[in-house]
């Protein structure tokens, strides 16, 4: 606990060195009047200045509230119940368009977190200039790796929502046109491999920041999407020291954080503080060490969405990780002292399924609160086990025994049956379609999977997703109406 204090501690420090945004460039000003020349002097201050870029993942822009919501929704692994706020309703039947909040916060935040990890790479060199006896060179190359990392993972949350984007690579965002997306690729590998030959281990770095593993698993993914299986299945290779944990469950509470599946997490922790919670959109600035997942989420909170039927039908009779994912009538629940009721269920509709167990924590207390310190698990290695497995079954000459039995190893935690290793090419690929939709619900990978593998329609007919218009967001008004290099009549397609 005490190196996750002191990580989220030297964010606040950044705080008061890298300040929010200006709402017309989203330009990075200084509060105290700092400049690259008067700071740089000492470790703290280039902790401090790579702590400011963490902190957008916390914004509710993204991992606080709206990208569960988002993404969650699209992929038809909710259904909203009648009281779910009309800015995230459309994100069910997507009729979203460029006017929508939870799209430009999610643009400008993840912006913000780009200028701010460029803010440390425009000043390379002057860290690389202090003298070893401030800051050894193995932490100089450390802290550029974070944010090459950063930078980086950033963009590979923009570049499947919006396509072609803008790329910068100085702070100050100026309004460049967008970029095709094989270039924004190109900038997420280079990034990451920077970052996997920089960064330390998970064995030695302070819980919370990005490690050389989390660097090569986010190299693999990103090669994945771009169907470079043979290179990203040799980064996936180096993602070494980790173990599935015994208990599905210890992935999704608070006093285990950090285990030994765990590869890369969004941290909160309300005990630092909350107060600036509701004013987190898009800066990063302020005290908000909290997510609204469990209270948004919970049966027995605002229980604003609820597991699709689609998704709790997808089970196989015994699977453990169904109970681990889902309170149903009859879950246990406040250490074993409680009992959920079909009443605990109910909206004005009627009586649901089930709700949300993966991220609530209802597993040590009778209720939610506006308040959750529950990090975000968002690289598991189970995850990185089914890549590797789509990874060996697509590319030339794969071997599919071998792709069954990363798929297996996934499989025999959760109890069900082995698959056989006679499988066809087709029928493995029909096994991950299945393993990841049970294995990371909730956890806001499907839609982008169903997107990159084209089975989107299909899997979402009947929703209102049109082909050809709803794999992009639109590029938020906001920017269109501040960027000349971005007009209105060149925003993605249907919008």
């Amino acid at each position: 606990m005490m190196r996750k204090i002191k990580y989220t501690v030297a964010i606040l420090l950044g705080i008061f060195t890298i300040n929010s945004c200006n709402d017309n460039d989203l330009e990075l000003s200084n509060p105290n009047e700092l400049s690259p020349e008067t700071y740089f002097k000492s470790e703290t201050q280039v902790q401090a200045s790579v702590n400011a870029a963490y902190a957008n993942l916390q914004t509710r822009g993204l991992y606080a509230r709206h990208i569960f919501f988002a993404l969650d929704n699209m992929a038809q692994e909710n259904k909203g119940n009648p009281q779910l706020e009309g800015n995230k309703k459309p994100f069910l039947d997507f009729s979203f368009d460029a006017s929508s909040d939870i799209i430009q916060f999610y643009w400008e935040t993840c912006y913000l977190g780009i200028s701010k990890a460029n803010f440390v790479l425009d000043n390379e060199d002057k860290i690389n200039a202090l003298p070893s006896s401030i800051l050894s060179q193995e932490k100089k190359n450390k802290f550029l790796g974070e944010a090459h990392f950063l930078r980086a993972y950033y963009y590979f949350l923009l570049v499947p929502r919006f396509g072609d984007l803008p790329i910068y690579t100085k702070q100050t965002i100026v309004g460049n046109p967008r970029s095709p997306k094989d270039e924004v690729y190109k900038l997420i590998v280079s990034d990451f491999d920077f970052a996997s030959k920089n960064l330390l281990s998970k064995s030695v770095e302070d819980k919370g920041r990005a490690t050389k593993e989390a660097a090569f698993a986010y190299l693999g993914k990103a090669l994945l999407y771009q169907k470079k299986y043979d290179e990203a299945l040799a980064a996936f290779s180096k993602v070494t020291g980790f173990s599935l944990e015994t208990n599905f469950y210890n992935n999704f509470m608070d006093e285990t954080e950090h285990g030994p599946e765990s590869i890369f997490e969004i941290e909160y922790d309300e005990k630092l503080g909350v107060a600036d919670k509701w004013g987190s959109d898009t800066a990063g600035d302020g005290v908000a060490e909290s997510t609204l997942r469990g209270q948004e989420y919970g049966n027995l909170g605002w229980y604003n969405v609820y597991p699709s039927d689609n998704l709790l039908d997808e089970y196989e009779p015994g699977d453990k990780r169904f109970g681990d994912t889902f309170y149903v009538p009859g879950s246990k629940y406040n250490n074993g002292n409680n009992t959920m009721t079909a009443a605990n269920f109910s909206s004005s509709e009627g009586l649901r399924r089930a709700g949300w167990k993966k991220y609530q924590n209802y597993y040590k207390r009778t209720d939610e609160n506006l308040d959750s310190s529950i990090n975000f698990k968002v690289m598991r290695y189970s995850d990185v086990l089914l890549m590797m497995a789509e990874c060996e079954s697509l590319r030339s000459g794969g071997v599919q025994a071998t792709a069954i039995g990363y798929i297996n190893q996934v499989r025999a935690r959760a109890g069900v049956p082995l698959l056989a290793t006679t499988l066809t090419k087709d029928q493995v690929f029909t096994a991950l379609i299945h393993e990841r939709k049970v294995e990371l619900a909730g956890e806001q990978v499907r839609f982008d999977d169903i997107i990159r593998w084209g089975i989107a329609s299909t899997q979402l007919a009947g929703t209102g997703f049109k082909a050809g218009k709803s794999e992009l967001w639109p590029i938020p008004n906001r920017e269109t109406s501040s960027n000349p290099n971005i007009k209105p009549s060149n925003n993605n397609p249907g919008y």
